[in-house]
């Protein structure tokens, strides 16, 4: 039987060497700090799978432990954003555990099936589907992002932002531009102070890998700001295990903009001759490989160890950022390079120049 209680070494199957990825143990990290685990270990969401809670005036908060989401009660029907597989039914049932109304708008907040492919357990309910028309076109070019249960294809979409009123309660539709991915919108509801913006603030911990596998690095980072923009008592992210709060939204801007400001740095970092002499060019994926390794170890050593506006370094105050730094280090040096318009050393050096 697994002790998952006295975790181990995991094995290396594939013994690739310098080819594969290397394995990693809980012992090589820093230990998630006793408030970072939110609704996870609660009694009541490992008996039920979920967890609910009010955020505000009729805005919940429903989370598996690992994804989550908001729906909301108007008096005469419920609106619901994303269908996150691992909530699944359990969406349905914790709607049904907070109230008799039918669910009757459904928003997409953008297209990748990870939030909104368990959206067909609403097929037969005949709610109002809406998103941006850029996810609109991601599922109806990709029907099976919702697997076997097919996705309801949005009914009513948005170009630019709009609102909507159901029953009397306000939601503002927000499109800021591209972000995490193109389409991706924020929704608001001003009398509830309840936003959900997917998938650009993990609360408490560090975003997932390369900036939450976002499709636009530079327009992630600014959509921080974005947030910080409206007035909410709890803002939803899509992940972890508790709704966010505006402290949470400034410490993943301000541990953001520490990883770019580092990056700008590393770019400038001036070892590409010692490189160049250690590795030569006779393979340049090798000679690459170790420029960038360079330049992401710099950013990610000077982030984590940076003491922050509370006194802790941002590995002490964000968890899993000693786990999930360097690959936000690596897509933002890349983002610099190809959204930024900065370029690297080496690319310096070989850049023609006027009256060459």
């Amino acid at each position: 039987m697994t002790d998952f209680a006295n975790p181990g070494t995991p094995t290396d199957r594939h013994q690739l060497g310098a080819a594969g990825m290397p394995l990693n143990t809980l012992a090589d990290y820093r230990p998630i700090p006793a408030d970072g685990y939110g609704a996870l270990f609660l009694p009541e969401r490992i008996a039920k799978g979920y967890h609910v809670e009010e955020i505000h005036d009729g805005a919940y908060y429903v989370t598996s432990g690992a994804y989550d989401t908001m729906f909301v009660r108007t008096g005469n029907g419920v609106v619901v954003v994303d269908a996150p597989p691992l909530l699944g039914e359990n969406l349905k049932r914790a709607v049904a555990e907070v109230t008799d109304e039918p669910v009757t708008h459904l928003i997409y907040s953008h297209w990748h099936s990870d939030h909104i492919g368990a959206a067909g357990i609403f097929a037969n309910d005949h709610v109002k589907v809406i998103s941006h028309d850029y996810t609109r076109e991601m599922i109806q070019r990709w029907p099976d992002l919702g697997g076997k249960r097919g996705l309801p294809v949005p009914t009513d979409t948005i170009t630019e932002s709009d609102t909507l009123d159901v029953n009397g309660v306000r939601f503002n539709l927000d499109y800021h531009g591209v972000n995490h991915t193109p389409g991706n919108i924020f929704i608001y509801a001003p009398q509830q102070k309840a936003l959900a913006a997917i998938d650009i603030i993990s609360p408490g911990w560090s975003a997932f890998k390369h900036c939450d596998a976002s499709e636009n690095i530079r327009g992630w980072a600014e959509a921080h700001d974005w947030i910080l923009g409206y007035d909410f008592k709890g803002v939803v992210s899509g992940h972890v295990n508790r709704y966010g709060t505006p402290e949470d939204a400034r410490a993943s801007r301000d541990y953001t903009n520490d990883i770019i400001e580092f990056s700008k740095e590393a770019l400038d970092h001036g070892q590409e001759f010692e490189y160049i002499e250690r590795i030569g060019f006779s393979n340049a994926w090798v000679l690459w490989e170790n420029y960038f390794n360079e330049m992401t170890n710099y950013v990610t050593k000077k982030t984590l160890e940076k003491v922050t506006d509370n006194g802790q370094t941002w590995a002490q105050r964000l968890a899993g950022a000693d786990v999930m730094t360097k690959y936000h280090a690596y897509s933002v040096l890349e983002a610099l390079r190809l959204e930024y318009g900065m370029v690297s050393g080496f690319e310096k050096l070989i850049i023609p120049q006027p009256g060459e």
